[in-house]
């Protein structure tokens, strides 16, 4: 059995303010710019019926200070972790760049949280964790359409507990999806093929 596919919408960051300005809002600085453009984009998440892979795409943010960081991605993850979130919907970044990387992880390390980041090269890298079990399970998860932790963190000499942790750790932070009893299936692999067609500020 395989994971079922989930559409997915496109979020481009640098046109989600609600005075979208061509280039204006390309850079991303200060927490009431941030929260403006959380806010946007949890409207537009409201109006997609069913759970959704929301892909938040960088490649037109020039800059991104560690507010905006946490304002958009670090309380846009903890609020859909969240037993009581208002949609079902998972996140995936796209277009990151060095610099917009260490805002994106400094706010993952300080509210515990993780994200997976796409790049062009077909790499699915996860940000927000120095655990060298975690980032082992998740090259073995995203590289594989199935892939058993236990018997793979068992290989690697690490104790069978660690693998209940990651697991645990994955489907909590919403970057893997368990849909069966033994079936962990990484975000990255949930959402179809091509995205949607984006959203902006001007479709709110």
């Amino acid at each position: 059995m395989y994971a079922p596919r989930l559409p997915a919408v496109l979020f481009d960051l640098s046109r989600l303010h609600p005075r979208t300005v061509a280039s204006l809002y390309s850079n991303l600085v200060t927490r009431p710019m941030g929260a403006a453009v959380r806010l946007v984009l949890e409207a537009q998440l409201a109006e997609i019926a069913g759970p959704c892979v929301s892909v938040l795409d960088f490649s037109q943010v020039r800059v991104m200070d560690y507010s905006c960081a946490d304002e958009i991605v670090a309380k846009l993850l903890v609020r859909y972790r969240a037993p009581d979130r208002p949609a079902d919907a998972y996140f995936v970044a796209r277009g990151l760049r060095e610099h917009h990387v260490e805002a994106v992880e400094a706010v993952l390390r300080h509210h515990s949280l993780l994200m997976v980041a796409e790049y062009e090269e077909g790499e699915a890298r996860l940000l927000g964790t120095d655990d060298p079990v975690e980032h082992e399970c998740w090259a073995a998860l995203s590289s594989n359409e199935r892939v058993d932790l236990l018997e793979f963190v068992a290989s690697r000499g690490y104790h069978p507990e660690a693998a209940d942790g990651v697991i645990r750790r994955f489907v909590s932070a919403r970057v893997a999806v368990l849909f069966t009893e033994d079936g962990l299936c990484p975000v990255t692999r949930i959402g179809s093929i091509n995205p949607a067609p984006e959203r902006s500020g001007e479709d709110a």
